[in-house]
């Protein structure tokens, strides 16, 4: 067994074999990850049962290991801010860059060819999907 918080052989794999500019989505349940993610994306389905896992378990782990040059989540019709793109931010940094989206704005950079990897969790409050952009490893 590795010593590493990151155990899985197929996130491991995606991680380590793409690089600055591209993306991670950590879909909700309702997200539809079969049909709106590029074909050539690897597909993790870690959805077990509802909220197991979640996507702030999942984004806890991820964010150890690739820096985050910036995030997009989707936002409901009237644009509220939901609890979890709070917790984003507290998760990911007030440095981080963010873009709010509308669903058909988010369907569309989720079915991007820049997406290597798509993570769908259990995940049951809406509007919980995040785009992860994979930043740079700065030396030193």
């Amino acid at each position: 067994m590795l010593k590493l918080n990151l155990l899985h052989p197929e996130i491991l794999e995606a991680l380590g074999s793409n690089g600055h500019g591209a993306r991670i989505l950590i879909a909700d349940g309702n997200f539809p990850v079969s049909t709106k993610t590029p074909a050539a994306c690897k597909k993790v389905f870690l959805n077990l049962a509802p909220d197991m896992l979640t996507v702030t378990d999942i984004l806890k782990v991820i964010r150890e290991y690739i820096p985050v040059e910036k995030y997009m989540f989707m936002t409901p019709p009237d644009e509220s801010e939901q609890p979890i793109h709070r917790e984003f931010g507290e998760l990911l940094g007030e440095n981080t860059a963010f873009q709010k989206l509308k669903r058909a704005e988010f369907y569309s950079e989720a079915s991007s060819d820049d997406v290597c990897l798509a993570i769908a969790s259990g995940e049951t409050r809406r509007f919980a999907n995040i785009l992860l952009v994979i930043g740079v490893v700065v030396a030193g």
